[in-house]
């Protein structure tokens, strides 16, 4: 696989519109970073991308071959979603058996959760639970990973280390991320789409962000 689009997508709460004929291309190789206000449509994005939100109306291209069916059914996609997807009685080590993900890398990147194998993710705080979920699907086997604002709740310097974590991976894999840290996204995405009243708008350079109104000032 070498990109994906969706186009034409249109979405409706009620009487509500969220997303008017939105376009957007993630390519294999590169962070695609979404930004925008609260309430702009982000999360509703990757939820029809992943294919468990159904809009008005859609059409996703992989490699400009149509896509009829979820893409979660073809193994193809992880979606991390700003809640807690681990089972609370799964301990460390059976969250990343579960996932297939090696547990002594994540203990070599993150050498503080060394003496807490057996414990259940329900003992961790909720910025633990995110850096472990967090990694867990940035170095899982799919090849379209959406991050749901992962860094939300971290220490500035757990941010820092999945940052590096998702550049490294971004080589074998197509990754679109999300967070209100706007810099954040604008540091490591390689094309970054602005949401804003219903449109999607590709930002070519910081100052469009400004030129939108999304930022005063970078």
């Amino acid at each position: 696989m070498k990109y994906i689009e969706i186009d034409n997508v249109e979405l409706n709460f009620g009487k509500t519109e969220i997303l008017k004929s939105i376009y957007f291309k993630a390519e294999k190789g590169k962070i695609t970073g979404i930004l925008g206000s609260n309430g702009s449509g982000k999360t509703s994005l990757l939820r029809i991308l992943f294919g468990e939100l159904q809009p008005n109306n859609k059409l996703i291209r992989i490699d400009s071959k149509p896509i009829l069916t979820p893409i979660y059914k073809k193994g193809l996609i992880k979606y991390l979603p700003q809640f807690h997807v681990m089972p609370n009685l799964f301990s460390l080590k059976k969250g990343f058996y579960f996932f297939d993900v090696s547990l002594d890398a994540f203990l070599n990147d993150f050498p503080n959760f060394k003496d807490f194998e057996n414990n259940r993710f329900s003992e961790f705080s909720g910025g633990e639970r995110r850096v472990i979920e967090t990694y867990i699907f940035i170095k899982s086997k799919s090849e379209i990973i959406l991050l749901d604002e992962p860094f939300s709740h971290l220490a500035p310097l757990y941010i820092e280390k999945i940052k590096e974590l998702i550049t490294l991976e971004k080589k074998n894999k197509t990754i679109i991320i999300t967070d209100h840290l706007y810099k954040d996204i604008l540091n490591i995405s390689d094309d970054i789409y602005l949401l804003k009243d219903g449109w999607s708008k590709l930002i070519k350079n910081h100052e469009d962000l400004i030129f939108h109104k999304y930022t005063n000032s970078i």
